[in-house]
């Protein structure tokens, strides 16, 4: 044994998630363990930053294979300090600033949803007369389009 490893129900109880979550990530290539003379699984404790990076990112909506790709940029053969999160991590702002603007936008215009019965057209954020946006193809154009598509749309 080495001196920071733990076993698989120490990681799962130190990361707050069940022995299964701890396989499951593992199996997925998100963490790696190492196996005792006996055969029993142990993993580094910095296995549990990797988990709770996981966790974070797929409660923000990212998937497991876009975790994989920034965990696969950290090393493995020594501790991750700041600068590697900050570098392995830099695609994510992007991609994050995206979508709380479309969260920000979904919030703001919840009030004009669809079926709200307020009978608003001149107001409604979302009419789409003539179904317009129909030709960019399925999907909620007004809060996920570009704004371009919005100004074509009011120049037709």
């Amino acid at each position: 044994m080495k001196p920071n490893d733990l076993s698989v129900g120490e990681v799962a109880a130190r990361a707050g998630v069940p022995v299964s979550t701890v396989h499951f990530y593992e199996a997925e290539g998100l963490i790696e363990s190492w196996r005792t003379p006996a055969n029993h699984r142990r993993y580094d404790r910095r296995e549990l930053r990797r988990i709770a990076i996981a966790r974070m990112a797929q409660s923000a909506g990212i998937s497991l294979a876009e975790v994989k790709e920034v965990l696969d940029r950290l090393p493995r053969e020594r501790a991750v300090g700041k600068a590697d999160w900050a570098k392995a991590a830099a695609p994510w702002k992007a991609l994050l600033d995206e979508r709380i603007e479309m969260l920000e936008r979904l919030r703001d215009q919840m009030g004009y949803c669809i079926g709200c019965g307020c009978l608003s057209l001149e107001n409604c954020p979302l009419y789409n007369a003539e179904d317009a946006l129909g030709r960019n193809g399925p999907g909620a154009r007004r809060w996920i389009g570009a704004d371009d598509e919005r100004v074509a749309l009011e120049s037709d």
